[in-house]
């Protein structure tokens, strides 16, 4: 009879054992989140990595068909986007959206001034974590002619040189100060050459405005990689140059846009600071 007890109290003991090892299992089990075919896409920068014609051939991306979709993405998960070459430089930037079945993206490109450049919709080939390819049609009047742009993950970063902040918004000078400190008048021959409302465009193009929206300049932007210099390179209406300048950027935020401006290299002592603001005034 003792031989009995001892025999079931050891089965007992077996059970309750193997039924502790199952529900530790079970609660050690991983279950991967599920993302929707939005979070995949902003869950990674893309580069992109390979193209392909109608026939399954591969294109170089240096190709004039293709050249225009090659870069690195970013889509942020508040549905802001930027575009940039394989050098870093901004290509286009605004909003982007994914339908809830992952088969067609849309990006509408941005102006400074936040009027549309163009809307774009593609079709969604392949979305997952490491891979992302789109079908281009480039000729509207012919569907049968389209591209199959591929991306793949990558960890390279967002440049960090202003250039979207730069091209997010118009500009508006509201202020301008003198080396000790002291506030210019914006009508100050020293500083008025300077004044007005400037867009920086993704793609590189920028353009002032007067206070009185009368065209001042226009031509070419661009921010060192360290993002200490903007360049102008200002042209004329026929491309040949009328000038370049580079300053010193002293502020750049969503808020504020600062940069030095020294009238005279030979004497650097006598500097002015330009101050922009962001500001809700349509290009004219």
């Amino acid at each position: 009879m003792n031989v009995l007890k001892k025999f079931c109290y050891l089965l007992t003991a077996f059970t309750l054992a193997t039924t502790a090892i199952s529900c530790s299992d079970d609660n050690n089990t991983i279950v991967e989140e599920q993302l929707t075919p939005s979070q995949i896409l902003a869950s990674t920068p893309w580069a992109t990595t390979g193209a392909k014609d109608k026939n399954g051939k591969s294109v170089a991306l240096n190709d004039p068909n293709v050249a225009g979709f090659v870069g690195f993405a970013y889509f942020n998960g508040d549905g802001n986007f930027a575009i940039y070459g394989l050098n870093d430089v901004l290509r286009s930037i605004g909003t982007w959206s994914v339908d809830p079945a992952g088969k067609k993206r849309t990006i509408t490109a941005l102006r400074p001034d936040g009027t549309t450049i163009f809307t774009r919709n593609v079709d969604i080939l392949e979305l997952n974590k490491n891979v992302f390819t789109y079908r281009i049609h480039t000729n509207a009047s012919d569907p049968s002619v389209y591209y199959d742009i591929i991306h793949e993950r990558v960890s390279h970063a967002e440049p960090a040189n202003g250039q979207r902040t730069l091209a997010s918004t118009a500009w508006e000078t509201t202020d301008a100060l003198d080396k000790d400190g002291n506030h210019v008048n914006l009508n100050d021959a020293s500083v008025n050459g300077f004044v007005g409302y400037a867009y920086f465009r993704a793609g590189g193009q920028y353009a002032i405005y007067g206070l009185n929206d009368v065209l001042r300049n226009q031509g070419d932007w661009s921010i060192s990689p360290d993002g200490k210099t903007r360049t102008l390179i200002a042209r004329n209406p026929d491309g040949s140059i009328m000038f370049q300048r580079d300053v010193e950027i002293l502020e750049l935020n969503d808020q504020k846009f600062t940069y030095r401006i020294t009238p005279n290299a030979a004497n650097p002592s006598v500097f002015y600071d330009i101050v922009h603001e962001p500001v809700d005034h349509l290009e004219p």
